[in-house]
């Protein structure tokens, strides 16, 4: 019988998933994009995460907030996952990792 896993190990495979999702304009996924501010995970396996997109009128608003929803839930360990979007900060081009910005040759 395999050992339940804990909310750190959880939170890592959330961002697994995170990984395999794309802004559909830009060729790099939304974590090393930068739009996913935080994933928080507790005792319950309920997973919340922040994320904003690369503008407010971005026109993925309606679908990419779902999606990442509906891929973290596909989780087996996941009881609920809730996204919540923010545009406190704004998002720019600061909060794309190293490997985005190399993806998109802006290093």
């Amino acid at each position: 019988m395999s050992e339940a896993i804990g909310t750190q190990e959880l939170g890592e495979k959330v961002v697994k998933v995170l990984k395999t999702i794309y802004d559909p304009e830009i060729p790099v996924d939304i974590y090393e994009l930068g739009l996913i501010y935080d994933v928080f995970v507790n005792e319950d396996m309920d997973v919340k995460i922040l994320m904003t997109l690369t503008t407010p009128n971005c026109p993925v608003a309606e679908s990419l907030p779902m999606e990442v929803e509906e891929k973290v839930k596909s989780l087996d360990e996941v009881k609920s996952s809730e996204v919540e979007m923010t545009f406190d900060p704004p998002w720019s081009q600061d909060l794309m990792s190293e490997e985005a910005k190399l993806e998109l040759g802006m290093l």
